[in-house]
């Protein structure tokens, strides 16, 4: 488990994650050529819970989504592409 900072609309807080999610998180920023604060950022909008399992979530889905040609949905959850 590591805690790192990250800023989320220009507020720094704390964020703990296994060392797996966070560098899946970060091959999944370079994809879509964001910071790691800024996908953090989106994720954050879209949450209702806690930021931690909400980015193990987003993490989850991206890579199903990578594998089963899914897309994921503001609300976090992976649905077919159309």
């Amino acid at each position: 488990m590591k805690k790192r900072s990250v800023v989320i609309a220009g507020h720094r807080t704390s964020v703990s994650l296994e060392n797996a999610f966070w560098s899946a998180l970060k091959v999944l920023a370079a994809q879509r050529a964001l910071t790691v604060n800024q996908l953090v950022t989106e994720i954050d909008r879209q949450r209702d819970g806690n930021l931690s399992s909400a980015i193990r979530v987003y993490v989850l889905l991206s890579m199903r989504v990578a594998d089963d040609d899914l897309t994921i949905d503001a609300s976090l959850t992976a649905k077919p592409l159309q």
